[in-house]
């Protein structure tokens, strides 16, 4: 994903949404403005237009799927969808909250312990059969596709910007330098655990995950992630 303190995961290597309040749970993706969760019908065309799109991407790839597939999948009129998500990347990011997981950062926890959770969680999103394929198709489809790897980043920056939350309280109390790049740390986080997952396909584990957050909060601590000077 995809709210409190932290959801969501951070990115995987990437070929080329709402902001995180401190100490707080976030969703692993929080909603994009206008696709808040909400009840009844509703909520249940949602559910039929994310699962009828996951299901398309999975069969037919990204630059294959139609909004008008979507919705006749899904039982609704295609003017819905269109006036809920505007076009398949608002889907998209729409779908990846939905598939994301709650986790908890930020307030007393130090930053490698902080990075285990994001890089625990990540390793989590990969063992649901749901996420998985949906990240499958949009890495491959974005290695190929503009659009594509627009939405992916989409949803990717939007992690990074929740989980960064774990970054900046360090900077706040001093346990890492001042302008330390949080986006940069969380990328250093989570890399090696999508290269394994996505690229080499070899098997990652809790422990994979605890090694690379060890690293990455190392080399926090180092400065390694300071950015320069404007």
């Amino acid at each position: 994903m995809d709210g409190t303190a932290s959801p969501a995961l951070p990115d995987p290597p990437s070929p080329a949404g709402p902001p995180p309040g401190p100490a707080a749970d976030h969703a692993a993706g929080s909603p994009a403005p206008g696709t808040r969760r909400p009840g009844g019908r509703t909520a249940r065309t949602r559910s039929a237009v994310l699962e009828a799109t996951l299901a398309e991407l999975v069969e037919t790839g990204y630059a294959d799927t139609r909004i008008d597939r979507i919705a006749a999948r899904a039982g609704v009129a295609a003017t819905t969808v269109y006036r809920r998500w505007g076009n398949l990347e608002g889907i998209v990011v729409d779908l990846a909250d939905e598939l994301a997981v709650t986790i908890s950062l930020g307030g007393s926890a130090g930053l490698e312990e902080d990075l285990r959770t994001v890089a625990r969680a990540v390793v989590a999103l990969h063992g649901d059969p749901a996420h998985r394929a949906w990240l499958q198709v949009m890495v491959s489809a974005a290695v190929r596709s503009p659009e594509a790897r627009d939405a992916l980043s989409s949803v990717l920056a939007h992690r990074r910007d929740i989980t960064s939350v774990a970054v900046r309280e360090a900077v706040a109390r001093g346990e890492v330098p001042a302008g330390t790049d949080p986006h940069e740390v969380i990328r250093a986080t989570v890399a090696p655990l999508y290269l394994r997952m996505y690229i080499t396909g070899e098997p990652v584990g809790p422990a994979d995950a605890d090694r690379a957050a060890a690293a990455a909060a190392l080399a926090a601590r180092a400065g390694l992630y300071v950015l320069p000077p404007a």
